[in-house]
């Protein structure tokens, strides 16, 4: 498993997510992005991430990057815990887990929870990888990760 360092190249990927809308890296260049990569729709920890940036949401849209979910269930699994949760943040489909390999998130058969802060030329600028994912980065952490990439 590849481990994606600060100063890297962030892998380019297309996934499908929710919306109806396919996602790819490169169609952000020019703005930040922060990737959450969760373990999945509906478990206890990744609901309390999700529903906490649905309920800052006035601050996530504050701090000038676009934040995309991405794990392994299907698109129709997040639509269902979208809708359900009322969440405000795309959630992609990486079925085969390819992009979570690509980002070195993938510890066996589970996606680890992490966060990769890129920059507007697609370079990564910050990177937090739990190893239990028994814990999440806040809206508030989000914010001095950006703030600290300026």
């Amino acid at each position: 498993m590849a481990k994606l360092k600060v100063g890297d190249q962030a892998p380019e990927f297309e996934l499908p997510g929710t919306g109806g809308k396919t996602y790819r890296l490169s169609d952000y260049r020019g703005r930040k992005v922060i990737l959450a990569f969760y373990p999945g729709d509906f478990t206890a920890v990744c609901t309390k991430q999700f529903c906490s940036y649905r309920d800052q949401s006035d601050k996530l849209d504050g701090l000038g990057a676009d934040v995309l979910g991405i794990s392994p269930q299907s698109v129709d699994s997040h639509e269902r815990f979208a809708q359900e949760k009322s969440l405000n943040v795309p959630l992609l489909a990486d079925e085969d887990k390819e992009v979570a390999k690509a980002y070195g998130v993938l510890a066996g058969p589970m996606v680890r929870r992490a966060i990769f802060v890129i920059d507007e030329q697609g370079i990564v600028r910050h990177r937090k990888v739990t190893l239990a994912g028994l814990t999440y980065e806040s809206v508030d952490d989000l914010e001095q990760a950006l703030s600290a990439i300026g």
